[in-house]
């Protein structure tokens, strides 16, 4: 039996697991390295003592000393589990989007946390960044652990991931895939085994398809603690330091849905049960594989465990409010009453105003599109063209051109367009159809993006649904 001194001692050393039922009928051998055995449950485990024995040795962190730093929970738990071990203070910073259960687990560490707003501006004060630096600056014996730029990050898991899965290998991997959040996990991995293998290996970016990283608009994603999301109004792009792109041979972008759904077929066919981000990987690992023979070896690193995920993506309920899910309702559901393709009723999509516009241009954009005065529109965050669906924390307000009508005759047609806005409420597509009140819209939700609206005014103005054919025509 393996004794440890302290539970510092727990982390790293994870063990590799074939996937042999996910990679059925797949000829490449595939590996997942299982990150959330570290004894704080992630990989971010790993990052969390190497930066923090760094300060220590630079001095930085002295003892009786704070840690504090902004993060989207893993590395928070990790930084806070050997804060408590090492007798440090920890102040984490989270998103207010955070999964329940890792702000839980990181009070049950001791830390002190403070959710904040998750999408604004990178330079904003407000942003996660700038609070966790301000607090830094402010307290006395405050070290900001900065994961996203910490050279300590990247080397963790160059001296301890890659030479694990080179030996545990026997140097057979060929290829390496994992997920991107500060990029430390896949530069510090992906330059080891580069160099271990004189070249050989291929290092995989598995990304979020909104993700900046891969190509993506910067649009917000579900999967936490992957990928790289850009609020339009920044003034500039910023890359972790800690993310070396020359380490990646190839990005595949993995959908949320995906990414969801693949970590949930992980638990229910192989019995592990990992994150979203998790689920990113082994798409992507999956999609890989397809183009492989079986002279390749690829490893997987699945971040952390789906128990930080029980009420997300592991929930039935909230994936049907977000539209990942469309359940059975014998009532009839919200898609019910939209209009359907001959195809089986696809989402029509839904009129996006870029939230500069005033009323004036708004109304003409509606005008040219045939709209009616209560079909609905959505102002969003301009991030240029759009394809007619939106993720709905980027939607500004609900407009109609009879609200934007009613603005103009008060306030002429330059007013800005969100004055007009009406009440609204997203809905999964496959919820039972809510009561509502006769003026809010529902925005409809199709894998976690609005891709439909209801106009105000129903049921009253629904003059005919027809469930079973999916269609619905509005009285005006």
């Amino acid at each position: 039996m393996t004794v440890f001194e302290s539970v510092l001692d727990g982390i790293g050393g994870t063990p590799l697991v074939r996937l042999r039922r996910l990679g059925a009928g797949l000829r490449p051998r595939i590996y997942a390295k299982l990150e959330f055995q570290n004894i704080g449950g992630s990989v971010k485990d790993r990052a969390a003592l190497s930066m923090i024995r760094a300060a220590e040795r630079d001095g930085r962190l002295l003892p009786g000393g704070t840690v504090v730093e902004g993060t989207s929970g893993n590395t928070g738990i990790g930084l806070a589990m050997v804060a408590a071990q090492l007798g440090y203070r920890a102040v984490i910073f989270a998103p207010a989007a955070t999964a329940a259960e890792k702000i839980r687990l990181l009070r049950a560490y001791g830390a002190e946390v403070h959710l904040v707003a998750d999408f604004v501006p990178r330079d904003h004060p407000g942003h996660l960044a700038s609070r966790a630096a301000a607090f830094a600056a402010a307290t006395p014996g405050a070290w900001l652990a900065q994961q996203y730029d910490n050279p300590a990050n990247p080397a963790a898991h160059r001296h301890t991931t890659g030479p694990e899965i080179w030996e545990d290998t026997e140097g057979s991997v060929t290829h390496l895939v994992a997920s991107v959040g500060t990029g430390g996990t896949l530069s510090g991995t992906g330059g080891f085994l580069k160099d271990a293998s004189g070249g050989s290996v291929r290092v995989v970016a598995a990304d979020p398809e909104h993700s900046r990283y891969g190509g993506g608009d910067g649009a917000l994603k579900y999967v936490e603690g992957a990928g790289h999301a850009l609020h339009p109004e920044s003034v500039e792009d910023i890359w972790p330091e800690a993310f070396d792109t020359s380490v990646v041979d190839q990005y595949i972008r993995v959908s949320d849905s995906d990414a969801i759904f693949t970590a949930r077929r992980a638990a229910r066919e192989e019995g592990l049960l990992t994150g979203a981000t998790g689920g990113t990987a082994l798409a992507a690992a999956l999609n890989l594989a397809e183009g492989l023979d079986e002279s390749h070896t690829i490893v997987v690193v699945l971040p952390d465990s789906g128990r930080n995920y029980l009420s997300t993506y592991f929930d039935d309920g909230w994936l049907a409010s977000l539209g990942f899910l469309e359940p059975d309702s014998p009532g009839g559901t919200v898609r019910s009453l939209l209009p359907s393709d001959d195809a089986g009723g696809a989402a029509p999509g839904v009129p996006l105003l870029p939230s500069g516009q005033d009323v004036g241009e708004s109304m003409a954009h509606l005008r040219a599109q045939g709209l009616g005065p209560a079909d609905p529109a959505f102002l969003v965050l301009d991030r240029g063209a759009r394809h007619g669906a939106v993720h709905p924390r980027e939607v500004l307000a609900a407009v109609t051109l009879e609200s934007l009508q009613a603005v103009a005759s008060q306030d002429g047609p330059s007013a800005a367009a969100l004055r007009a806005a009406v009440p609204y409420r997203a809905v999964g597509a496959g919820t039972p159809v809510p009561d509502t009140s006769a003026h809010e819209v529902l925005a409809v939700l199709v894998d976690g993006r609005i891709t439909a609206a209801v106009p105000a005014g129903w049921p009253a103005g629904v003059r005919g649904v027809d469930v079973e054919a999916g269609s619905v025509t509005f009285s005006r």
